[in-house]
């Protein structure tokens, strides 16, 4: 069977390198009994891949069972593969059969094979070598023709290292690894897979699927897909059931692309270059840091322009002291900032970055009773040791009221003055 042949039976759609890859290494591994390793992230479609082994093997008029190894508890995963006796646990009222067992002769697809605990796996080593087992509480022998196709989202070998999976378990299972990409390095996919899907949801519900304008398509590829093909799958299914009129716009994708509307503003795209997966990867990390401290830098450059504005006016007695909860420069808790804890993998809005001048409300600083012009920002050292003189000055040098105007505690005050006097005399 040939490629196309193999997509059109098992519903894999795509023309990328990676996925005619996987396929060509599905079509090369089927006929064989060979066990294989199908690595990919959440979402990609792993199953897909194992469904296609199974059926396009001599074991395919056999069962085919599905084990995620993730939602099994630790103390039940051992009796579900290889079955238990009367009484061997409490609630074994009676002797039941494993996945090995009712798998005689068929495929057993172990997935997220990288939560298998250390003692199941010790278990799944033995069977895979000798074809042998013994139910949970029972000593006798039995034997089983199984093939494992087992699938993980994990780096196997970084998990060995860690001491979370045994060595020799990796190495029986990993004879063949078939790698199925993520959706974000196969963008010219995305279109074609949301369009089946469209049609698929379409004929499900008897609705017409809406086509999709320049704006919704170029959103669609700018997307990163944190949750591969499945996220993708959700999104088209929502457009079918939920949108109204025969195109879908930009903004009528947003709400259901995660993270583009979240607060803080546009943190949900990111635009997928052309650059090849490897280099996209390796420079993720860096691109978004840079851009987030960018997005952190513009917040504080235009609280710090409102802030010296408003004790400019202050200052002058035009004008009565902002509310110091606004006074973000010196926030201990501040609510505003982006949230940096996100994963290095999170999203971002790629697109030309310009600042505002805004220079128009700003365009000095103070130095004691003194408003001097000045043709550039001052440094946020500087403009934080003015903030705090000119806070003392108002307060007479009362520091409980100037840190209560400056929205810190009084012991993080007296630390930056203690800064500040050392600072001069150092200089």
């Amino acid at each position: 069977m040939d490629r196309q042949a193999v997509q059109k039976r098992f519903g894999i759609v795509g023309q990328s390198s990676g996925i005619r890859q996987a396929l060509d290494r599905v079509r090369q591994v089927a006929s064989t009994e060979i066990t294989v390793l199908v690595q990919g992230e959440s979402g990609v479609g792993k199953e897909l891949f194992a469904q296609a082994i199974h059926e396009l093997s001599q074991r395919r008029h056999k069962p085919m069972l599905i084990m995620n190894c993730g939602a099994i508890p630790e103390g039940l995963i051992e009796s579900e593969l290889f079955g238990a006796e009367k009484g061997a646990y409490t609630g074994a009222v009676e002797r039941r059969s494993g996945y090995f067992e009712e798998a005689d002769g068929g495929t057993i697809f172990l997935d997220e094979i990288g939560e298998m605990p250390l003692t199941a796996q010790v278990r799944l080593l033995r069977v895979l070598e000798t074809g042998e087992f013994n139910r949970v509480g029972s000593t006798n022998i039995l034997r089983s023709d199984v093939r494992v196709v087992a699938a993980t989202n994990k780096d196997l070998a970084t998990e060995v290292e860690a001491g979370r999976f045994r060595e020799d378990l990796y190495y029986r299972l990993s004879t063949v690894i078939l790698h199925v990409p993520p959706l974000r390095e196969r963008r010219e996919d995305i279109l074609p897979i949301f369009e089946h899907f469209q049609h698929r949801f379409g004929q499900r519900y008897n609705s017409s699927a809406p086509g999709l304008d320049l704006s919704a398509k170029e959103l669609l590829l700018r997307y990163r897909w944190p949750g591969n093909i499945r996220e993708l799958r959700n999104v088209a299914e929502q457009t079918v059931v939920l949108l109204r009129g025969s195109t879908v716009s930009a903004e009528d994708l947003r709400p259901y692309l995660r993270g583009v509307n979240s607060p803080g503003g546009g943190l949900g795209l990111v635009l997928l270059g052309g650059k090849s997966a490897a280099d996209e990867e390796g420079g993720a990390r860096e691109r978004e840091l840079i851009y987030r401290a960018l997005l952190e830098l513009r917040g504080e450059v235009k609280e710090l322009k409102d802030q010296i504005a408003t004790l400019v006016a202050a200052a002058r007695g035009s004008a009565p002291m902002q509310d110091p909860g606004r006074l973000l420069v010196m926030h201990e808790n501040d609510t505003h900032r982006p949230d940096f804890s996100r994963p290095a993998d999170s999203f971002i809005e790629d697109a030309p970055y310009e600042f505002d001048a805004e220079s128009d409300d700003v365009s000095s600083l103070i130095e004691g009773d003194v408003v001097e012009a000045v043709d550039a920002l001052p440094t946020l050292e500087d403009a934080e040791r003015d903030l705090i003189l000119t806070a003392l000055k108002r307060f007479d040098n009362n520091r409980r009221q100037t840190a209560e105007a400056l929205g810190i505690s009084e012991r993080t005050l007296y630390r930056k003055i203690k800064d500040m006097e050392e600072a001069e005399h150092a200089s």
